[in-house]
């Protein structure tokens, strides 16, 4: 390949990798947004609740705290 031809070549490969990088990283906002919901039972959240109370997660105090709560929901 001719010095000239290669002067040419070679900034036209430049460009066709940053044209094809530009979407990656780009900083532009993306948004997602989820619909819908999600209904949990007083009855799974209390199992839930003594789960994370026997595994060490909440201590006995805050369980009969959120467990008081949850009891006295109206359904």
């Amino acid at each position: 390949m001719t010095r000239r031809r290669r002067r040419c070549v070679l900034p036209a490969i430049a460009l066709v990798l940053l044209a094809s990088l530009s979407g990656c990283g780009s900083s532009s906002k993306a948004s997602v947004t989820v619909k819908g919901s999600t209904t949990v039972s007083v009855g799974q959240e209390l199992l839930d609740l003594k789960r994370a109370l026997d595994e060490g997660a909440i201590s006995q105090r805050d369980y009969d705290k959120v467990r008081a709560i949850l009891l006295s929901r109206k359904p």
